[in-house]
């Protein structure tokens, strides 16, 4: 068999560390990137580091590499133009997010950057790989978690961890379909390899679909705990976020994540699975998906 070469940005990220092990499964020979020095400690994962121009510390000259997969945020891969053209890419699976379409409309100035980033992010994408020839797929998973590292399913059993209840807004009714990281990097590895599809975006969703309130109440039953969870206003959500802004752990906490409570954000997968063979799991919290004590 053919040995087969990808590149992979955002390498050190949750989704990297679980494309990284994909990969390998898989028999893919991987160039991962990182800003920082990582050790060689697999035969079919070489590490280069890169430098502040987004150029990799070699000579890049020496190396083709025509498929690639990008799960660093969308905003910062136009830095790597030059580096995809200078391997030789021709075709590239890239990470968005529905957060584009979720956090458009949001109370939160910051939340609406983020979708405008990741609107533009895309648009960018597309039209650098199309004057260049270059096929692209672009994911868009919903609220992504796993290995309690996430920055969803994890903070809110940290949160819970701390101080022993969890706050609402209202009837906290709004749809979600969490979605694991694995099943996330099996999308990505199906999107590479089928050298069929081109030139489209797919939104990849959990294997369910559940109230806000209810995938808190798993929360709570993975932690072995009885469900406390609170109603309160949006003005006491409003004072609360602005108070916990002082710890670190709580500066990205908003009140438009309140709002959402009660919004359905709910996507169609059915392209994914048609196209990309995708059925991910339903809800469900093993011991490893939740977040160390001591974090």
């Amino acid at each position: 068999m053919n040995a087969q070469y990808i590149g992979l940005l955002g390498a050190t990220s949750l989704l990297g560390e679980c494309l990284l092990k994909q990969l390998v499964r898989d028999n893919w020979h991987i160039t991962a990137f990182s800003r920082h020095p990582v050790p060689q400690i697999h035969p079919n994962i070489k590490w280069q580091q890169l430098g502040i121009s987004g150029q990799a510390n070699e000579n890049i000259g020496m190396n083709n590499i025509s498929t690639w997969l990008c799960v660093a945020p969308i905003w910062v891969l136009p830095e790597y133009f030059g580096l995809l053209s200078a391997y030789g890419a021709q075709r590239i699976v890239v990470l968005s997010s529905t957060s584009r379409f979720t956090k458009e409309a949001s109370s939160n100035f910051s939340e609406r950057e983020i979708a405008l980033q990741l609107i533009k992010g895309e648009e960018l994408v597309q039209a650098w790989a199309e004057a260049h020839g270059i096929d692209w797929i672009i994911l868009r998973p919903t609220l992504i978690y796993g290995y309690g590292r996430d920055k969803n399913v994890a903070e809110i059993a940290k949160f819970i961890r701390r101080f022993g209840f969890f706050p609402v807004l209202g009837s906290a009714n709004g749809l979600r379909q969490p979605v694991h990281v694995e099943d996330v990097a099996s999308a990505c590895c199906s999107a590479i390899s089928a050298l069929n599809l081109t030139n489209r975006s797919y939104d990849l969703t959990g294997g369910e679909t559940l109230h806000y309130r209810e995938m808190v109440k798993r929360v709570f039953a993975a932690l072995n705990r009885r469900p406390r969870i609170f109603t309160i206003p949006l003005w006491l959500f409003q004072m609360a976020t602005w108070g916990l802004r002082w710890l670190p752990r709580y500066q990205s906490w908003t009140a438009a994540m309140a709002e959402r409570m009660n919004q359905d954000l709910r996507f169609d997968c059915s392209d994914a699975k048609q196209d990309l063979n995708f059925f991910p799991r339903s809800f469900s919290l093993a011991q490893e998906d939740l977040p160390r004590k001591t974090d």
